[in-house]
């Protein structure tokens, strides 16, 4: 409880500095890794509603995606620091594309949650806080398995009264991503939108190196997707994946939100 309240106090004093209002340096830095991720199909009249001001779904080959990602946050910092207790921990979350087209015509691709899902409530305070997401703390657990011929990753939540997890088996070296592909679409984006308002949006970048990809041997769903995201999600549940993908990860970079 001492961390949680000194973490709190913190994060007031810098939005009583209006500090969100401004372009800042790294807030968090951490390694994800192994990041498993799920792509589904949707309509995009499903998502509209979900769009933060000033961004736009971000269509692939006439596809939109929802995936739901799995992974590990590793070695994490806030501001530089290890807050005892919050350094490594699983999240899985469910997200869709956008970009935002800036005036001198520059594109943003970007990703937006519509839930994240962290073991951690402190995580789950600071990031609703800050950024304006949609956290929520739940038990947790993964699974890594390492064989010669073989890796195993596995993710799991528990909410109302059953484990939802997901998870595949890969080919142990990675390869990289081809340029324009499936794969790159999914991963390589940089930016993350959430809605403050109607008509305001928080926007933060996210830094880290190209990724490369493990070759998925099989895969493994088992989610409640209406009682995790919302009705408008549950056919999920029925739906094969278009594609899966076990991305390596790196050390990543989120910069300080700000209101635009």
């Amino acid at each position: 409880m001492y961390y949680f309240n000194n973490l709190q106090s913190t994060i007031n004093n810098l939005q009583s500095k209006k500090i969100v209002n401004q372009i800042m340096s790294t807030f968090l830095s951490a390694k994800w890794e192994r990041l498993v991720m799920i792509n589904y199909a949707v309509n995009p009249a499903v998502l509209r509603p979900w769009l933060p001001a000033g961004t736009e779904l971000d269509i692939w080959n006439g596809t939109c995606y929802v995936s739901l990602v799995g992974f590990m946050f590793l070695d994490t910092r806030i501001k530089g620091f290890k807050i005892p207790w919050h350094v490594n921990f699983e999240e899985i979350n469910l997200r869709f594309y956008v970009r935002r087209i800036l005036p001198d015509g520059e594109v943003r691709r970007a990703v937006v949650f519509i839930r994240e899902i962290v073991p951690k409530y402190a995580i789950a305070w600071v990031a609703n806080t800050i950024y304006k997401e949609r956290y929520s703390a739940f038990p947790m657990h993964h699974k890594w398995n390492d064989m010669p011929e073989l890796i195993e990753a596995e993710y799991a939540w528990h909410q109302k009264g059953r484990w939802n997890m997901l998870g595949v088996r890969a080919e142990p070296q990675p390869i990289d991503m081809k340029t324009g592909s499936e794969a790159e679409f999914i991963a390589e984006h940089y930016w993350g939108y959430s809605r403050h308002s109607d008509t305001k949006t928080i926007e933060y970048q996210v830094d880290h190196p190209k990724w490369r990809v493990h070759p998925i041997d099989s895969w493994m769903v088992d989610v409640d997707f209406g009682a995790a995201y919302g009705p408008e999600f549950a056919h999920l549940k029925d739906e094969t994946p278009l594609s899966v993908f076990l991305a390596e990860g790196s050390r990543v970079t989120v910069n300080d939100a700000r209101l635009i």
